[in-house]
């Protein structure tokens, strides 16, 4: 089955940063958190979405601050982000370390990225997970604080912030996000969005020097190939799949079409490597079935034709079948989480 390539270990070391910046022991902190911190000796070393989620939740209890994502946001140096952060800060614009960000940012997460789009004089950012579903809070409050103080950071001037939403609920204490961003978040949106002045987007990076951009992003492409390179043939596959949704749902046949082989040797590949197309094909409608009704953006009959089912009730026998749940039950469940 496929391989979650998660996040880059050295994205545990933000948050021994924000640890320590509180005066804090981060050793004490993996121990309280069972957390093997000799896993950050191994550079080429990738944990999990679900493990970077959990070591983010413990932070912030074991700071005991309710906006730690937020505030380890504000930390972000381009240090922090290797090879890609120098990439960015020899950007010549906001634009082109954007475009590196979102082209290179697989080097550092797999699960989750970003895109734009412009509206009259604003430029509006979204962050979204990868696959569908929700980032967790404080996964989702450092990104989108990384990515906005990277930005003011690397072009040294003042930037407005003119829209700001989170999907997750209003914490007790919003104060923070004013001292953060300038403004107050509207919470409980269906995606996650900054908006800045379009002006922005052409604002020069202040050091930026073309021939070490050409350098570090020549590095940064080498290394993004090389991890895709790096990926068992079933994680190409599924991948694949999830690009084309839901926009069509590949037959077996095309599938093979697509990577250049006879429908019989992209089974034994598969095969080899312990799964199937029908397995592959499955997992992809759960995972993405799974965002959509814990998003509750769409009805469960517009899933099912989102999903490419000929009918509600072959969804709904589907993923009884992969959950153990009906769509709806699954629905409810995950709504009482977020509540």
């Amino acid at each position: 089955m496929r391989r979650n390539w998660g996040f880059a270990i050295s994205m545990v070391y933000p948050i021994m940063k924000a640890i320590r910046s509180k005066g804090l022991d981060f050793e004490q902190f993996c121990r309280q958190a069972r957390f093997d911190s000799r896993l950050l000796q191994d550079a080429e070393a990738r944990i999990d979405d679900a493990e970077i989620e959990r070591l983010m939740k413990e932070a912030a209890e074991f700071t005991q601050d309710d906006h730690f994502g937020l505030h380890q946001g504000q930390l972000t140096d381009v240090a922090d982000l290797g090879v890609l952060g120098y990439t960015l800060m020899h950007s010549a614009k906001v634009a082109d370390a954007l475009g590196a960000f979102r082209r290179y940012h697989i080097i550092l997460c797999s699960g989750s990225n970003l895109d734009w789009e412009e509206r009259g004089d604003t430029v509006r950012l979204r962050f979204f997970k990868q696959g569908g579903g929700k980032m967790s809070r404080h996964c989702l409050e450092d990104m989108v604080s990384s990515v906005y103080h990277l930005i003011v950071r690397l072009c040294h001037r003042t930037v407005a912030v003119r829209e700001l939403c989170f999907t997750h609920e209003a914490p007790a204490d919003t104060a923070p996000y004013l001292s953060a961003f300038g403004v107050v978040p509207r919470f409980g949106e269906e995606e996650a969005v900054l908006s800045l002045d379009k002006e922005v987007w052409q604002y020069p990076i202040l050091y930026a020097n073309p021939k070490l951009r050409n350098t570090f992003e020549s590095i940064a492409e080498e290394t993004k190939n090389r991890l895709m390179l790096g990926k068992v043939f079933s994680d190409r596959v599924f991948q694949w799949l999830m690009e084309c949704m839901p926009k069509r749902f590949p037959t077996l046949r095309q599938t093979a079409h697509s990577f250049g082989m006879s429908e019989r040797a992209l089974q034994l590949k598969l095969k080899g490597e312990g799964t199937s197309y029908s397995e592959l094909a499955a997992v992809v409608r759960k995972e993405l079935a799974c965002g959509y009704l814990a998003r509750g953006d769409h009805s469960i009959a517009e899933i099912a034709y989102l999903l490419h089912f000929s009918e509600p009730s072959a969804f709904h026998s589907a993923f009884k079948k992969w959950t153990g749940m009906t769509p709806g039950q699954y629905r409810e469940r995950e709504l009482q989480k977020t509540g």
